[in-house]
């Protein structure tokens, strides 16, 4: 360890960023004298910061992180590169197993959020209960579409897309992308309900079938073609 509390990359004998190294072992050595180290530009140490709380985050609480839904700040850590000091948030992801550093400067670019507040993901639980929309566009787009509401991190926008996707016993089975979406966006939604309400997963899912069911009608599959050309005519006349 250098005097600065660096820890020199090691790149092997006569290396490029350290040409003194290739003749270091020809040097003459004498009692109690220490062998001098070279320092590296790419010098790089970790330590955790004195304080855990970084613009209104702090070590220990449950965050949003759009593209991975609900993770726990587990530390702050500050690293030197190359003489710049980055402080890091340590977030882990317990149910997929990854742990994700973010810079604390860039919490706001990815989106990084807290849970929702009671009156908002009241919000989400309420729109499972409306009225399907299903656009009659190509799946392709649709499909685009679920998944950008999916990793947006706003929680109303994924309880929409459970809502659309959702199908009950009478209706007919799922493609295997929508099943996949659907999955997505109720796991998305049910961790962050869990960590909320502080349920576990499987009574968070419980909680959002059972709102799905107190919507409308479920219709089964003579009837869907016919709901699909009645929204279609709303559609039309909206933009009328």
């Amino acid at each position: 360890m250098s005097a600065d509390g660096t820890a020199p990359v090691s790149t092997g004998a006569g290396c490029v960023l350290c040409p003194e190294r290739s003749g270091m072992a020809s040097r003459p050595r004498w009692p109690g004298a220490e062998e001098p180290r070279p320092r590296s530009r790419l010098s790089m140490s970790t330590k955790k910061p004195s304080t855990n709380v970084r613009q209104g985050f702090k070590t220990g609480e449950h965050i949003v992180y759009p593209s991975h839904g609900v993770g726990r700040i587990t530390s702050i850590e500050e690293q030197e590169v190359a003489g710049f000091k980055l402080e890091l948030f340590v977030i882990h992801f317990e149910k997929d197993k990854m742990t994700l550093r973010v810079p604390v400067p860039k919490i706001a670019s990815v989106g990084m959020r807290k849970l929702s507040e009671p009156a908002v993901m009241k919000k989400a639980l309420e729109t499972l209960k409306g009225r399907a929309r299903v656009k009659r566009t190509m799946w392709s787009r649709r499909a685009q579409e679920y998944e950008a509401k999916i990793n947006s991190g706003d929680i109303v926008a994924i309880s929409e897309v459970v809502r659309d996707l959702y199908r009950s016993d009478a209706q007919p089975e799922q493609s295997y992308s929508e099943r996949q979406l659907y999955e997505a966006a109720l796991d998305r939604m049910a961790r962050e309900l869990a960590a909320v309400d502080n349920l576990t997963e499987t009574e968070a899912i419980k909680a959002i079938e059972a709102n799905l069911q107190k919507g409308p009608r479920r219709l089964g599959k003579g009837e869907e073609a016919e709901a699909e050309d009645v929204e279609d005519t709303d559609t039309e006349e909206a933009a009328a």
